[in-house]
């Protein structure tokens, strides 16, 4: 396998106190190759930071220019881990391996949606499983 050569540059740079990280725009070049994997892009980023625990690196929202050769996205780089749960959405918590989100089991979702389609109104949240309350 070939050697990968590639060039990061950051802009835009930001430290955002209020929700406990640094947020950035990257850009990736790399002439004649495929995009890099984001999970490289975080190591190397960790690496340039100098952050202790890469887990802490999120990067998304990656476009490849048309032709290839450069690809620009959104990096965010928190304090620290809770920082990172409290604030991040799930999914992408989901994507870089911090949390497991399960389903319940397919009779069980057949079963809620069913009862669910037999009330109206307020009912409907309770039958859903929400918090409203019957009156």
């Amino acid at each position: 396998m070939p050697e990968k050569n590639y060039t990061i540059r950051t802009r835009r740079f930001l430290t955002n106190r209020l929700l406990k990280r640094k947020q950035f725009v990257v850009e990736v070049f790399h002439p004649g190759q495929s995009p890099i994997p984001k999970a490289e892009l975080q190591q190397k980023l960790a690496a340039m930071y100098k952050v202790a625990d890469p887990s802490t690196v999120f990067v998304f929202g990656f476009r490849t220019q048309f032709g290839g050769g450069k690809s620009v996205g959104f990096g965010l780089i928190y304090d620290n881990l809770t920082a990172a749960k409290r604030f991040e959405p799930n999914y992408r918590l989901k994507r870089n391996g911090l949390i497991q989100l399960e389903k319940p089991a397919r009779k069980q979702r057949k079963e809620r949606k069913n009862r669910a389609k037999k009330v109206r109104g307020k009912a409907k949240a309770a039958a859903k499983g929400g918090s409203t309350a019957k009156k």
